[in-house]
């Protein structure tokens, strides 16, 4: 590891409870804080999150988060309905920049949530966790707001893959963490590259372009490495993270839009054959299903006409 990273470690990894609740409430002042959640089909979960959420974040009494958002990506559940039902504002995917068509990915909604929050902080919070804890918001909140030299945050814990602890990221230690040891061994020191949980000022992620899929935290974290420094980025320690899996599949997919999102950083260049082959059994032995990787990224937002007029109004 580099003197750097060990020593960035030292200075930027911390725990949620080195800053208690009332340490974050008395630094805010007047920072508005809005907490994204980006859902598809999430309507066992997304409701207990906003629950905390409101609950312990945003009473009288501990009013740290302005705004609760949650955008609904297309959902045929109830997503929507329950969200609305626990407190949270619900936005339509396709009902943000409708001049500009949407396309499927996670990334793609997190970079439309910029155009509909208002906080000068924006966090975001994967909708499928369970077992929910107010401390994944406050414990990567709170150093944008007691740190000025902070701009971006990532949450690390414990991934349990069943019954069995420390077993979940897969796609992080066979994909992510190598690609980031090898190509930016100044992010080596990040426990959860790939993390849906983390937090930035409103005024590096507008600056920042968007890869609309699996990519997404990658990209995000690479280019904020190179946009304000590896000292302006840190860490915080939330405790154990519990969520959905995704089939080995689905994992593969999603490695391969994050070795894409890579390649790109790196060279900018174009696969010859940006698709993945997997196979499936069926009737007549493994039969190949070939997927489209996503390749595509939004522009910073800040160069989006509806965005700057939002700013200048």
């Amino acid at each position: 590891m580099l003197e750097e990273v060990e020593r960035w470690l030292d200075r930027r990894s911390w725990s949620v409870a080195d800053r208690p609740l009332e340490r974050i409430l008395a630094a805010k002042r007047n920072t508005r804080v809005s907490v994204v959640l980006p859902a598809l089909n999430e309507e066992a979960t997304v409701g207990d999150i906003v629950s905390v959420i409101r609950r312990e974040l945003m009473s009288e009494a501990v009013p740290l988060v302005d705004e609760l958002v949650v955008i609904d990506s297309g959902s045929t559940d109830r997503t929507a309905e329950v969200a609305a039902a626990a407190g949270a504002r619900v936005v339509a995917r396709d009902a943000i920049l409708p001049r500009i068509p949407a396309v499927p990915g996670k990334g793609e909604v997190l970079w439309r949530s910029l155009m509909v929050t208002t906080g000068d902080v924006v966090c975001f919070i994967d909708a499928d966790l369970r077992d929910f804890s107010a401390d994944f918001v406050s414990g990567i909140v709170g150093p944008l707001l007691t740190d000025p030299d902070v701009d971006f945050v990532k949450a690390m814990y414990d991934r349990p893959f069943g019954d069995t602890p420390g077993q979940g990221g897969r796609v992080t230690e066979l994909v992510a963490r190598p690609l980031l040891n090898l190509h930016w061994p100044q992010l080596a020191g990040f426990v959860q590259p790939l993390g849906g949980e983390y937090a930035a000022r409103r005024s590096l992620l507008e600056r920042l372009p968007f890869p609309v899929g699996y990519g997404v935290e990658l990209g995000l974290l690479v280019d904020a490495l190179h946009t304000v420094g590896l000292d302006a980025l840190a860490q915080v320690d939330v405790g154990v993270r519990k969520h959905r899996h995704q089939d080995g599949q689905a994992l593969g997919r999603m490695a391969a839009a994050i070795y894409r999102t890579a390649q790109l950083r790196l060279s900018r260049g174009h696969l010859v054959r940006p698709r993945l082959t997997q196979f499936e059994r069926g009737e007549k032995g493994f039969e190949p299903r070939t997927h489209a990787v996503d390749t595509e990224e939004r522009p910073p937002m800040i160069e989006i006409a509806e965005y700057a007029r939002r700013r200048v109004a």
